[in-house]
């Protein structure tokens, strides 16, 4: 069932690349001439490609490379983070990693913008091919998918999965039945299994070779979307989904485009719908749009499971994650992403208005993303010290060399639309660096404040005069007192009887049984330090849990109760941020889930604490 709910969601994006990868080699601003020399090696070179950079590298090896049972280039980078930490004098590389890092995952979101507009744009095309009348319906058509698409996605990945994984197993089924078809009435295709005829070609015609790898990259585009939804469905059911169906369809289905427009070069136009018989058009249109609807769920999945690792890791304010299933915790829902990218995906099509237009766009970012995935794998071998591990960095090098080229080669688009992901990825980018460097600078100052809570429970609680009432103080960190605390008793001299400080932990379990919700520890005369425990499909709902705290002897009136929270005020200080980035910053802090809402604290009964920082 994971493998069938896989398809739907892991496999949607590569899934449908047959719809434009094998058309814009002969139909783009960089067309190549129509003969059977020129189809054969775009196909080997298509083959080639998809078994060496999907096959082997991403499906194969790349999947190894979990961190915790996540996958992406976020999840990557961690793992690579922490391998090069544990060595001596491994500061400047660690810096390297993040920094990476963070721009290939800044890059990914510019992909995952762009897919549900090609995709589903190419799909409805088809129409046009079908009922040319309704050609100028295409746009309104395009976007109402999209909005539908979007708004299904808080049911959650699991659900959504298994409504589009069986769609997804009968379009990979019919691409492979297409193909075989066209394949048979002209077998002269199955030469291109030969990686000769790619690389006869290349030496011969290096330029034609060189813009080739633009369009030969689109079939490529998704694979590093299938290793972010790693986490959705775990790497076995990947790999089944790819090995036992997903490789087979689309290289059958690309060989029966190139068969078909050896028998019909006018067919060219469009030869993936032109395979179909008249009688089959429309039923293929209808599937062919569902089927890019899933494939924009691989980018959408992706980019829910990279926000929460980039907001885990430091690198985003707290956004709101709603877990959508109990048993597989990668399965989630982010309401923030999602709006957000559907406005942008709506901009694009109503910018671009064509599936080859936006093609032009296509691929920088992904190709870009590729190599520092490879980089940061070689990292990992080498820091590692596995058995096996100078084989698979030689690997990794022919990866490289291949992925740089199709870099190079995507970089003739950036005038006809390749700037918009490097645009979009660049300005993400300089937000997650600066919510990472502003963070820090915000802890660093708090750190002056730091004092251990049993230094304060022996030396300043006994002085400070008490009032009735139960103050509760939100922790970072356990074994520290909170800087609320702090900054209460500055400017009020004076403590509540009960004073807790709490510490909210979420575990790799869905739920916690209540008998092991919260752990209480005395600290000092009417100060407690609690810890609480929630599932990761809970909500956290605090003031319910310290109903737990009465059972345990410290007893809680929740209307003599008050809960407070540091709130920190952005200045920019010389020396500091530039005043753009502060103001980046704190733009940001204001875009944050406050703990209040998050933590269901009743309004009435918070009290927040503003500190000034300077940055």
């Amino acid at each position: 069932m994971l493998t069938i709910a896989a398809l739907g969601i892991v496999y949607g994006d590569i899934g449908t690349s047959p719809l434009y990868a094998f058309k814009e080699a002969f139909t783009g601003p960089h067309a190549l001439a129509l003969n059977e020399a020129n189809v054969l090696a775009t196909l080997s070179a298509l083959f080639w490609a998809i078994m060496l950079i999907i096959s082997v590298k991403y499906v194969w090896l790349i999947l190894k490379l979990d961190n915790d049972g996540e996958g992406g280039v976020l999840a990557l980078t961690a793992l690579a983070h922490r391998l090069v930490k544990e060595r001596k004098h491994g500061d400047r590389l660690a810096a390297f990693v993040v920094t990476a890092g963070v721009f290939a995952a800044a890059l990914f979101y510019g992909d995952a913008i762009i897919t549900p507009a090609i995709s589903v744009l190419s799909a409805v095309e088809g129409i046009s091919v079908a009922t040319p009348q309704f050609e100028k319906f295409i746009i309104p058509i395009t976007i109402g998918v999209l909005i539908a698409l979007f708004l299904i996605q808080r049911h959650g990945t699991g659900r959504v999965g298994a409504l589009f994984g069986p769609i997804t197993m009968v379009w990979f089924v019919t691409l492979a039945v297409m193909g075989v078809q066209s394949i048979v009435q002209t077998p002269v295709v199955l030469k291109a299994l030969n990686p000769m005829y790619a690389l006869m070609f290349a030496v011969e015609h290096p330029g034609s070779m060189f813009v080739l790898l633009s369009a030969v990259f689109l079939a490529l585009t998704g694979g590093e979307a299938l290793y972010a939804d790693m986490g959705h469905f775990g790497a076995k059911a990947v790999r089944i989904a790819w090995y036992g169906l997903v490789c087979p369809s689309l290289v059958l289905n690309y060989f029966g485009q190139g068969a078909l427009v050896l028998r019909d070069a006018t067919a060219v136009k469009n030869p993936f719908f032109l395979m179909a018989s008249d009688g089959f058009l429309l039923p293929l249109v209808v599937l062919a749009t569902a089927a890019t609807v899933i494939a924009s769920q691989a980018t959408i999945s992706g980019a829910f499971s990279l926000t929460q690792q980039a907001s885990r890791l430091g690198y985003l304010p707290r956004v709101n994650v709603r877990h959508t299933s109990d048993r597989e915790r990668g399965q989630i829902y982010i309401g923030s992403v999602n709006w957000i990218m559907l406005i942008g995906v709506i901009l694009l099509v109503l910018e671009f208005r064509s599936s080859s237009a936006l093609a032009a766009a296509y691929g920088i970012a992904v190709s870009g993303t590729m190599i520092i995935t490879s980089i940061l794998a070689a990292i990992v071998f080498i820091t590692a010290r596995g058995k096996y591990r100078y084989p698979l960095l030689a690997l990794l090098a022919i990866f490289g060399v291949l992925e740089t080229t199709f870099f190079a080669s995507n970089l003739t688009k950036i005038a006809d639309g390749g700037w918009f992901p490097l645009l979009l990825g660049s300005a993400i980018f300089l937000m997650l660096m600066t919510w990472k460097k502003g963070s820090n600078l915000v802890s660093a100052q708090r750190s002056k404040l730091d004092l251990p809570v049993d230094g304060f429970a022996g030396s300043i609680l006994k002085d400070v005069p008490r009032v009735s009432g139960t103050a509760v103080y939100l922790s970072s960190d356990p074994l520290l007192v909170p800087s609320a605390l702090f900054h209460n008793l500055k400017h009020y001299h004076v403590l509540h009887e009960r004073i807790v400080l709490l510490h909210v932990r979420t575990e790799d379990v869905p739920y916690i049984n209540d008998a092991h919700r919260l752990a209480v520890n005395a600290v000092g005369p009417g100060l407690w330090s609690f810890c609480l425990h929630f599932g990761f499909r809970e909500m956290p709902d605090i003031p319910a849990a310290l109903f737990w705290g009465s059972e345990m002897g410290v007893d809680i009136d929740p209307m003599e109760t008050t809960y407070f929270i540091a709130r920190s005020v952005i200045q920019e200080a010389p020396g500091g941020l530039p005043g753009w980035r502060c103001a980046i910053y704190a733009w940001m802090t204001r875009q944050a889930e406050g703990a209040a809402g998050y933590f269901n604290l009743p309004p009435n009964r918070v009290v927040e604490l503003g500190t000034q920082v300077l940055l």
